[in-house]
């Protein structure tokens, strides 16, 4: 009984990794590390050591110089480690070469990053964008990998598309993309159709950006719970890349102020491109947004970097143009938040976590979306009592009075309503 006991903690036991990074002349890659680090541990791994070296460059064959490989081997003894991880992206020679010296299983960012990815995508689509970003980045890789790609079972760094692919020819797994991109396509149709019924419906639109883990879903459900609609919440967690899915809710901020809410995928330095490439569909939601919210965990120390890389994501896709405002979140934590963290027109500071800045945000939002409301005198006849009902329910009625001639109002009209209901002006 006790040795079953025993093998049963060893098999739950989380897997150890060592983080090894290699440091080109003064860049300082201290933060690439912490990054790393917080990556493992939303992998799922308990990370015991991390190694890192100063080079002029990376060694072709062995990412790291062969005394620093030495010590990497003698660490992965005596921690007793399952799994190496390596803070660039390498060749599959590299990661070949490391794993025939240490005997323990190597993996680069782009794989950590890869396989956090394929645990979390829920909708058909974000497992078909993962599958493909996994196979782009494992076919230039095949011959490189060599034993690595046949090796079978679960863990880090193999779920997605599977072994059993992995192992055959480059053709069949190039046919296997080509089917992956056709069912994207498919899927990215579909939801042409469903953005061509929300333009329709006139609503403007806000989409949530901003790092991995900057409190994005957190704000999403502080805004739902402000309108009362709490039970159409997302899924929140203090981890990196706790949702991957794109979520569109409706928030009503006034009874003539609504508009929809997208919250994206979160960004990451050094995002894999292939993942970049095969979300590009998904990312592609912001490009149709009224307005963005750049949400900045404020409590971070090098939030600035944070910034950087979620703006050089959305310039990418081509949204450098759209309206954007810097939301400062976890303010909570900051303390004399407002003589450290940057200001402007374009700043607010929010805690979403208690909801301190959350009317002012709003206030914000509705400004910039509906600061070119028309206040119109309207004489709806009688015989179109659907117009009255929609007046009421959707727009600001500043006045309304029983006439001979129909239902009198003053109101206050989107440029949309103000065109729909042009005919009926006095």
């Amino acid at each position: 009984m006790d040795n079953d006991r025993e093998e049963l903690l060893v098999d739950d036991r989380k897997p150890r990794a060592i983080l090894v990074g290699v440091q080109l002349g003064p860049q300082d890659i201290s933060y690439f590390m912490n990054e790393l680090e917080q990556l493992s541990e939303a992998a799922g791994l308990e990370v015991v050591g991390v190694l890192t070296q100063r080079a002029e460059r990376v060694n072709p064959a062995s990412y790291m110089g062969s005394g620093k490989l030495e010590e990497l081997k003698e660490a992965c003894e005596t921690l007793e480690a399952d799994i190496i991880v390596l803070n660039n992206e390498l060749s599959g020679r590299q990661i070949r070469n490391i794993e025939e010296e240490t005997g323990v299983k190597v993996i680069d960012r782009t794989i950590l990053i890869l396989d956090i990815f394929a645990s979390r995508a829920v909708s058909r689509e974000g497992k078909l964008q993962v599958e493909l970003a996994q196979l782009q980045y494992r076919m230039p890789r095949l011959v490189g990998f060599g034993k690595s790609l046949s090796r079978t079972g679960g863990g880090i760094g193999t779920r997605g598309p599977g072994e059993k692919k992995l192992e055959t020819d480059r053709r069949h797994i190039a046919r296997k993309m080509d089917e992956i991109r056709r069912e994207i396509e498919e899927v990215k149709a579909n939801r042409s159709v469903q953005r061509a019924k929300r333009e329709k419906s006139g609503l403007p639109i806000v989409a949530i950006v901003g790092y991995t883990n900057a409190g994005k879903s957190t704000l999403m459900n502080t805004m739902l719970a402000a309108t009362e609609k709490e039970e159409k919440s997302v899924f929140a967690k203090n981890m990196l890349f706790a949702t991957l899915d794109t979520a569109l809710r409706n928030i009503k901020a006034d009874v003539d102020k609504e508009f929809l809410l997208i919250d994206t995928v979160g960004f990451v330095s050094n995002l894999p491109h292939t993942l970049v490439n095969a979300f590009r569909s998904t990312l592609e939601e912001i490009l149709y947004a009224d307005l963005i919210l750049h949400v900045v965990d404020a409590s971070y120390e090098d939030y600035f970097f944070n910034m950087n890389v979620a703006d050089k994501v959305v310039n990418e896709i081509g949204a450098e143009d759209i309206k954007k405002l810097y939301v400062f979140n976890k303010i909570d934590m900051v303390e004399n938040y407002q003589d450290i963290l940057p200001g402007g027109p374009d700043c607010l500071y929010i805690s979403a976590k208690n909801g301190t800045g959350l009317e002012g945000l709003m206030d914000r939002i509705c400004k910039e979306l509906f600061s070119d409301r028309i206040i119109a005198e309207l004489m709806i006849p009688y015989d179109k009592g659907q117009i009255n009902s929609y007046l009421c329910d959707n727009c600001k009625v500043l006045k309304m009075d029983y006439k001979n001639e129909g239902t009198y109002f003053e109101v206050e009209l989107s440029k949309a309503d103000y065109g729909r209901y042009r005919d009926y002006l006095i």
